[in-house]
């Protein structure tokens, strides 16, 4: 039989997951199956409970339960306890593993795909949920020149800045600021919503990145307008599968000729 690995999310019909890891086990020639499941809002850890009990060997975890999965690991990974959520389990007898390659894959893209150094940068995330916080610890780890987290309620971006020890606050904060990365880790784009970014945001040669992928969005059309080089979440998204496919199967798949292929 097949090692057994899955996503689980609430909705998932959309979700790429199930193509990327079929292309990473095709690339490396792995042994394994992986399935997209829907999941009830209430019924997460009996889903996995369920799902373990087949000889599962690991999840991935999505919206939204992330957070679920944080509480329902036995043991952490520090990238997964600096983001307080979790979205690669692995299970070993008794334990469940729990950890989160958000940020590894944003750091991945922008290094390997998109050929941008974070180090000495001048970093700005917009945003201060889940999205956001799962990729501060690997863009610190860079050590970036600086790190400010902006977001429409100042107070919440004040208060996960001050988690790490960084600058954080209101869009009006970003006065007579300039950034070299850009990244939007809001959900404003789902709604088709603008953010009141003042253009000097951006600085020259600037790189806009946008989390969500699939479509053109607000953010993206204004750093564009700037002069920004703009690029979406997708290599992301590929990236940190890759991550969660080598600690699963211990094996690095190759990840640019499966970005080309959803492309």
């Amino acid at each position: 039989m097949p090692d057994r690995y899955a996503v689980f999310g609430n909705p998932i019909s959309h979700s790429q997951s199930p193509r990327i890891h079929a292309l990473f086990a095709a690339q490396t020639a792995q042994d394994m199956s992986y399935a997209a499941l829907l999941v009830p809002p209430d019924g997460f850890a009996a889903a996995m409970a369920n799902f373990v009990a087949t000889g599962a060997r690991g999840v991935n975890v999505t919206v939204p339960f992330k957070e679920e999965a944080f509480r329902l690991a036995t043991q952490l990974t520090p990238r997964a306890q600096a983001a307080s959520a979790v979205n690669t389990l692995t299970f070993s007898g008794d334990v469940i593993y729990g950890d989160n390659t958000d940020g590894a894959g944003l750091v991945r893209d922008l290094k390997a795909n998109l050929g941008f150094d974070p180090a000495r940068k001048r970093i700005l995330l917009l945003g201060a949920g889940g999205a956001a916080r799962g990729v501060i610890l690997p863009l610190l780890d860079e050590q970036p020149a600086r790190l400010f987290i902006a977001n429409r309620t100042a107070a919440k971006a004040a208060q996960l800045a001050a988690a790490f020890q960084i600058e954080g606050g209101g869009f009006d904060a970003l006065a007579g600021g300039q950034f070299d990365l850009v990244i939007n880790a809001t959900a404003a784009g789902l709604a088709n919503a603008a953010l009141s970014l003042p253009t000097f945001t951006f600085a020259p040669n600037c790189l806009a990145y946008e989390m969500l992928y699939g479509r053109e969005t607000p953010f993206m059309a204004q750093a564009q307008a700037s002069g920004c080089r703009v690029t979406d979440g997708l290599g992301m998204l590929v990236e940190q599968a890759a991550e969660s496919f080598w600690i699963w199967r211990g094996v690095r798949p190759q990840t640019r000729p499966v970005l080309a292929t959803l492309r």
